[in-house]
Formats: C-alpha cells, sequence, structure tokens
C-alpha cells in the first residue's frame, strides 16, 4: 500500500511530499488496533517538533488526523470491536502515514466517532478542536462573561475557537486577513461581536479590542503568531506586535500564543507583572508526547465529536480531494497557500 512522505531538511515550505510503497507490521500489539483508513486531513508538518523530540526519521510520515473503520483489535484491547467506527490522531512516532490504507494505531489514541458525523467533518474538526479546547479551557481557563480576542477567525482553528467560546458565554472578537475573511466571519452564526480588519490600515487593532471593552482590554487572546520586532518579512505584516497583544490585554487576563520563539524583554514582563496577567504557549502534541494527562485528552477528543454532532462546531473548508491530488495539496497546505485539505477514500 502507498502513504504520503516527505522528507526533513531545507526550508519547511520547500519541502517535497512523495507517495510511497509501505507495508503494515504483521504482528498487532497488545492495544492497537487495525484500521482502514476513509478520511485525513492534511495539516502542516512541524519538522523542528520532531527535532526536538529525537524523533527524526529518513522519511515524515504526513497526514495524522484520520477517520476510518476497525478491521481488528490486539487482545487486550477493552474499548472497541471490529466494524466500530472510530476517529483519532496518529502520534508522532507512527510509522505510518495516515493515507495508507489501512494503519495501526494504539486505542489510547481513538474515540468512536458518532453514527451521524460524516468522515469528512470528523477529519476536520478532530485537531482543530483539540487546539481550541487546550487554549481556551486547559491554558486559559475561559469562563462566561468574559472577551475573547481570536486572532485569523477565518482559519479552520479560529472557527472553532469562536464557536467553542460562544457556547460557553464569552464574547468574541476576531481579525480578519482579508476582505474575505471580514465577509465570512460577518456571516457567522452566532455572531462575532466585532470583526476587526487588520488588512485595512484603517482598522486599529489595540483601539478597537480596547473600544469595545470600555478600556479594560480583552480576557483572553488566543494568537496565530505575533511580530517579535518592528521590522519583519512582508509575510508578517499582517500579524499583530507583541507589544500590541500586551497593551490591549486586560488585568488577570490570559495570552495564549502559538509563537514558538516569543521573546519578552524585561518591560514586557512588567507589563505582565503590573497587570497580573499570565502567558500559556500551544502546543497540542504535548496530549500525544505524554501519557500524563491521557483521560482528559480522551474526553477532548469525544467532547469534541460530540459537539460536532450536535451542531455547535461546524467546520468552515474546502470540499475534500481525490487521494491522486494529495501530494500536490500538501505541498500547497506546507507552504500555506491553503489552510487544511482533507483527503476523502471512496
Amino acid at each position: 500500500m502507498k502513504g504520503l512522505y516527505c522528507k526533513p531538511g531545507g526550508d519547511q515550505e520547500d519541502v517535497k511530499f512523495v507517495l510511497q510503497e509501505t507495508s503494515l507490521p504483521t504482528n498487532i500489539g497488545n492495544h492497537q488496533v487495525k484500521v482502514q483508513v476513509k478520511s485525513c486531513a492534511l495539516s502542516p508538518v512541524d519538522f523542528k517538533m520532531y527535532e526536538d523530540l529525537k524523533l527524526e526519521k529518513e522519511h515524515v510520515p504526513v497526514g495524522r488526523e484520520i477517520t476510518g473503520v476497525v478491521l481488528q483489535v490486539g487482545p487486550k484491547v477493552m474499548f472497541f470491536q471490529p466494524d466500530d467506527e472510530v476517529v483519532g490522531i496518529l502520534p508522532l512516532d507512527a510509522e505510518q502515514s495516515g493515507l495508507c490504507s489501512v494503519v495501526l494505531i494504539d486505542e489510547f489514541n481513538l474515540v468512536p466517532k458518532p453514527e451521524k458525523v460524516s468522515w469528512f467533518e470528523a477529519a476536520a474538526v478532530i485537531k482543530d478542536g483539540l487546539r481550541a479546547y487546550t487554549a481556551l479551557h486547559t491554558l486559559a481557563r475561559m469562563a462566561a462573561g468574559q472577551t475573547v480576542l481570536v486572532l485569523d477567525g477565518a482559519s479552520p482553528f479560529g472557527v472553532l475557537a469562536i464557536q467553542l467560546a460562544h457556547y460557553h458565554g464569552v464574547k468574541v472578537l476576531a481579525t480578519a486577513l482579508s476582505p474575505e475573511d471580514q465577509k465570512f466571519l460577518q456571516e457567522l452564526r452566532p455572531s462575532v461581536a466585532r470583526v476587526i480588519r487588520v488588512w485595512d490600515a484603517k482598522d486599529d487593532l489595540v483601539d478597537s479590542c480596547l473600544e469595545e471593552t470600555g478600556g479594560l482590554g480583552v480576557d483572553i487572546i488566543v494568537d496565530s503568531g505575533v511580530r517579535l520586532y518592528d521590522e519583519e518579512p512582508e509575510a508578517q505584516t499582517k500579524q499583530p506586535h507583541k507589544h500590541d497583544l500586551l497593551t490591549m490585554l486586560s488585568v488577570g487576563g490570559h495570552w495564549v500564543t502559538t509563537e514558538q520563539h516569543l521573546q519578552l524583554d524585561p518591560p514586557d514582563s512588567h507589563i505582565l507583572f503590573l497587570k497580573a496577567a499570565s502567558l500559556s504557549f500551544l502546543n497540542d502534541e504535548v496530549w500525544t508526547a505524554s501519557r500524563a494527562k491521557q483521560g482528559r485528552y480522551l474526553h477532548i477528543l469525544k467532547d469534541v465529536m460530540d459537539k460536532l454532532c450536535m451542531g455547535t462546531f461546524r467546520p468552515q473548508i474546502e470540499h475534500p480531494v481525490p487521494l491522486y491530488e494529495a501530494t500536490v495539496s500538501m505541498e500547497m497546505v506546507q507552504r500555506k497557500q491553503v489552510r487544511k485539505r482533507i483527503v476523502v477514500k471512496l
């Protein structure tokens, strides 16, 4: 069978992806489940994460968010039986690509897929739903009545973060990176309290947030990258400067960042101190890299599927792509020409 793989090295946005033959181990582990893959989401590969965790390989398997049907279970598997429909995230040290026709995965990385949920929707939501829960519940301790700012609100992750915040009675502000994103966010229901057009010089992010909160600042900020210096490449000009985020943060507020290399100078730390505010780093890979919170991890995945089934989560992504377009689609995702792609197998 064939899977999608890439070879690390060089610029992350310039890597090549190839479909190559791979084989499945003949023996199934005690707690492993053999799954026939029905759909797989394509998200950017973080090669630095593999390097940091000493998981470097000659060829890195691509496509980790999968849905499928259980074909066989190991002798000690407790939660699944053959023919069960499941959804899950392959761990970073997985040997198979999620685009393989069959994969082996521990039962502790899977949850049941609700019958009413399509293969496409389940694969589209599982990882971004986990990120939204990690950011707003685990890290920011979101509560009703607060105000949250979601940067790049029209991204797959941003949309789910907005919907999760609305579900818990939180006022939502969001930024739009383009006129198309602005139109999309303005049409969301429940509606966003304010869409801030960062692509338009007439809209000032700090002034808009302070105006919406009566000058008190936002309780939670979830970013999609920040500018660390005044001089940045053109691709990052739509990202807010770190000082802007510190300025608009409320007393006791919480900033959740996806910026791995965020550097705070002493004056920045002093602002956090004066506001008794806090900063957390959003790394959703920690759930599978460590078994310390395995029960909570599975609870989150199950709750994500429940909210998708109830209609609380409504993913907004493009139509699925066939398997033969997976290589080109993954290259576009890695270069950030598109935000996400879902491969559905007929």
